[in-house]
């Protein structure tokens, strides 16, 4: 039985290595939102428009969102009828064994990491920004990474070191600082939503999509709508979080679902309203900003709107650290629980019933990264890592079904087989369309998984020591 395994391999957690459950169905839904809503619609928006889709970004965030809406579904059943604090390390645990899991779960180390530390940069830069505006701006040498020509960029550092301490303190409070950071960003939308619906121009969308469905250009690079969807799905990248908070959660089984689907269809819906808002009042050409949001408001003359965007990116931001950075702890926890990574790291604190030495380790390490390496084109890294779990997800469910069909489904993905494998097909076509640059450099770092999983993670897996003790 699959409860069974999971007892035997220390999924289900003891009282010693026990998180506290505290978050309600809507503390999961806003850390979805939370993680959903920040670098995609205040940054990818425009730079996908511009030199992707055209005015089409909106399809562009409709295919991706479909393929996040299949993944979902299958996220929220396993999430119900697995659990584990492992997201989808657990779940290919469960479906595929040990091997695969190992496979995965590194593979959501490099995409927790890796999100943090690049969006602590642009975090940083809007908070820069802000501070020059009111004549507090830093010097460039505290603002870029050395190759850059800079010491350190100080203000992604920090950031990142504020964010430990917060989660040092507690889930719970957590929760609360997200659910207010995600509130002030849903008010900034809603300002540019109500000023943007007044001032469309309906020639601006014409042509609606100049770079076709898809095309590769002598460089290299490709365009089109389904090259966009392969970048806008940065946007998306978060909702699986949610997953990570199951043993934090008050009523696993009803919560996470509900958590997860809500998150992402409000979110999407928000995507495609912002989307089509912004290729309206303003050209697509003129949308290659790192603000374009907020861009378009100065456009348009509506600069006190246009400060109130940049206090909301701020937010926004934040909150996407602090969610990707809590799942990011929560894997290596599930993962240091079963004897994959170092038992140092499946220490839970007395006091707060958080794992310290996971978030202080993971904390010092991103804010290194963020502080003194400029990542670059290391963000397209988060998408390949994201697809390839979400990939694996969906494949997980449709196994589930067939060798474990009496498994307690309290949330079942609707129209199964197909559902999971249109979400198979669907992640899997958005990686097709990534540049082979990013293929290489993620093998690379599976290629490092294997030989730490072959040189120390199998012979410490509490799942071998059980089948060397019980033959």
């Amino acid at each position: 039985m699959l409860q069974q395994l999971f007892r035997t391999k220390a999924i289900t957690p003891d009282t010693e290595h026990a998180l506290s459950r505290c978050l309600s169905k809507w503390d999961l839904t806003f850390l979805g939102v939370g993680a959903i809503i920040g670098t995609g619609i205040f940054v990818l928006t425009g730079i996908a428009a511009a030199t992707q889709s055209g005015p089409a970004v909106v399809l562009s965030f409709i295919a991706a969102g479909f393929a996040c809406a299949f993944a979902a579904l299958s996220y929220a059943e396993l999430a119900a009828a697995v659990g584990g604090c492992g997201s989808a390390y657990g779940y290919s645990y469960a479906a595929f064994g040990e091997l695969i899991a190992w496979i995965i779960g590194w593979d959501l180390l490099l995409e927790y990491a890796i999100s943090v530390a690049a969006v602590a940069n642009g975090w940083a830069g809007y908070f820069n920004n802000a501070l020059a505006a009111v004549g507090f701006g830093l010097p460039e040498a505290l603002t870029k990474a050395p190759k850059l020509g800079g010491i350190i960029n100080l203000p992604a550092s920090m950031i990142i070191l504020m964010l430990m301490v917060l989660l040092i303190v507690g889930v719970k409070h957590s929760a609360k600082i997200n659910n207010i950071m995600v509130a002030v960003k849903l008010v900034t939308i809603a300002v540019f939503i109500s000023l943007a619906l007044f001032n469309v121009n309906p020639e601006n969308w014409h042509p609606f999509m100049p770079f076709g469905w898809f095309q590769t250009l002598p460089d290299g690079k490709t365009t089109g709508v389904f090259a966009g969807a392969s970048i806008v799905f940065f946007a998306y990248v978060g909702f699986d979080a949610v997953s990570t908070a199951a043993e934090e959660a008050k009523n696993p089984q009803k919560d996470l679902p509900f958590g997860i689907v809500v998150s992402l269809i409000f979110c999407t819906a928000i995507y495609i309203l912002v989307s089509g808002l912004l290729t309206g009042v303003v050209h697509y050409t003129d949308l290659n900003v790192s603000s374009p949001v907020a861009h378009a408001l100065q456009l348009l003359g509506f600069n006190w709107a246009s400060a109130l965007v940049a206090t909301g990116v701020i937010a926004g931001l934040t909150t996407v650290m602090l969610v990707l950075y809590y799942g990011l702890t929560r894997v290596i926890f599930a993962m240091a629980r079963d004897g994959l990574l170092p038992e140092f790291f499946n220490d839970v604190n007395e006091k707060t019933q958080t794992p310290v030495r996971v978030i202080v380790m993971c904390g010092v390490i991103m804010a290194i990264i963020a502080g003194f390496i400029p990542l670059g084109d290391l963000a397209e890294l988060v998408n390949i890592g994201t697809l390839a779990a979400f990939v694996l997800v969906c494949f997980g469910v449709i196994v589930l079904r067939f060798t474990q069909p009496n498994l307690t489904r309290p949330f079942r993905s609707p129209y199964s087989p197909l559902f999971p494998g249109l979400g198979m097909i669907s992640c899997s076509a958005l990686m097709a369309f990534l540049p082979a640059q990013t293929w290489w450099r993620f093998l690379i770092w599976l290629a490092i998984g294997m030989v730490f999983y072959f040189a120390y993670s199998k012979s410490h897996s509490k799942l071998e020591l059980a089948a060397q003790n019980h033959p």
